[in-house]
């Protein structure tokens, strides 16, 4: 009989397994936002329980292992110890999401609420800072609260911009890596996926410094996206203190897990939208590709796992570069997005990548399809992309909160129907 990490092996390899490989929760970018969480353990006759909220920012749902066993999903997540916040993810409270929702949050989750009802989180938890998140008033996730000084870009200082964001892994956090890794790996039979955080160079997640008291440099979105052509040295600049960080903990982050892991996501850098890639492919090879090849060379030669980079959007004009540096899983897989379409895709760089996502559309079908749209929707993705390996089933970017209960039911369904 196969095992969950066999078959993830296979389908890496482009060989294609007994069945596809299923992934729910195993990154902050293949996840279930709590509430459809909630309602998702509830349609297949789960225990009840509060969801735990892992990634405050997304206010994403930990899948436990009741349900990745009913749906026998193949792939779990070793996550650093950190949110996006920068407090740790445990240490849990009792919270209500703002449908009702009874939930757990990480101990760090120290909110306050306005007199609109809008929720303020802080960095690493502290309340003396400035907060750098708002959930709005009947809001699901938080929004990023831009904290750009007034004179940043009269003070353009790389070396500020990367003390401020990455550092070195601890000791402390190197043990909990490796002592999590290997339990992980000997008491489950699924494949393990690393999230490493250093090296999502432009990261509009990170931009913002969620998990910064009083970031310095540009912090802005539209700023930041700007400071790629006013300011490309400055931006080429945090890039190689980054990556000098990024490849230390790189070789750190190997020592700890070693290769329990099969695959590692390194990025989380969008470059699509829904019409089409919002950088040309000759400023993507300029600014962004020297840096994506230097860790993929890296990871290539001195470990057996493949890189996982995620990108929404419309990514036809750019995944030739991404296979020519070392790029092996792309991900959200955004069928939606203009070019787009799974056998297409398939036929033109499905011996090249793997794609993990594009199972199911959440922008349409899944939350306003009917059930038997969402059922015929899956069947088909998993026919087209799981021909020939090379397919890791996912949800395109992560199930929303108000996905319909009957919706996340036949998505169930139509996969226990396919495996």
């Amino acid at each position: 009989m196969v095992t969950s990490r066999e078959r993830v092996a296979l389908a890496l390899s482009h060989t294609e397994p007994d069945r596809v490989p299923l992934d729910l929760g195993s990154t902050a970018v293949t996840g279930i936002m709590a509430t459809a969480l909630g309602k998702l353990r509830s349609a297949l006759g789960l225990e009840p329980r509060r969801v735990r909220i892992h990634e405050p920012y997304q206010m994403l749902g930990q899948v436990d292992d009741d349900l990745l066993d009913a749906l026998d999903v193949d792939v779990i997540g070793l996550y650093e110890e950190n949110t996006m916040f920068g407090f740790p993810a445990g240490g849990w409270k009792p919270f209500t999401l703002n449908n009702e929702t009874s939930a757990q949050v990480p101990g760090g989750f120290n909110t306050e609420r306005d007199a609109n009802g809008d929720l303020y989180q802080y960095p690493c938890a502290d309340r003396a800072a400035p907060p750098s998140g708002r959930m709005p008033a009947g809001g699901f996730y938080h929004d990023a609260i831009e904290r750009q000084r007034p004179d940043a870009e009269q003070r353009l200082i790389p070396e500020e911009w990367v003390r401020d964001m990455y550092r070195l892994y601890t000791d402390e956090e190197l043990q909990s890596l490796e002592d999590r890794s290997r339990t992980l790996h000997e008491n489950t039979s699924r494949a393990i996926i690393g999230n490493f955080g250093t090296a999502g160079f432009g990261d509009i997640a990170h931009v913002p410094g969620l998990a910064i008291r009083q970031p310095r440099g540009i912090r802005a979105v539209a700023d930041w996206y700007m400071a790629t052509a006013l300011h490309p040295e400055y931006v080429r600049g945090i890039f190689d203190l980054q990556l000098e960080i990024a490849l230390r903990n790189l070789a750190l982050y190997h020592q700890a897990v070693g290769d329990r892991i099969v695959a590692v996501f390194l990025s989380g850098t969008d470059f699509g939208a829904q019409s089409g890639s919002f950088i040309s492919p000759r400023a993507y090879r300029d600014l962004y590709k020297p840096y994506h090849r230097a860790v993929n060379d890296w990871v290539h030669s001195h470990t057996s796992w493949k890189t996982f980079y995620h990108s929404c959007g419309s990514m036809i004009s750019l995944y030739d570069d991404f296979v020519d540096a070392g790029v092996d899983i792309v991900n959200p897989v955004q069928i939606s997005a203009a070019g787009m379409e799974p056998r297409s895709l398939k036929e033109r760089w499905g011996e090249k990548l793997t794609f993990w996502g594009g199972g199911v559309d959440t922008q349409q079908v899944l939350p306003f399809g009917t059930p038997e749209e969402v059922s015929a929707h899956i069947r088909d993705n998993l026919e087209i992309f799981g021909a020939g390996g090379g397919f890791v089933y996912s949800a395109v970017h992560n199930i929303q909160a108000t996905v319909p209960l009957e919706n996340l039911l036949a998505m169930a369904q139509a996969l226990r129907a396919w495996r």
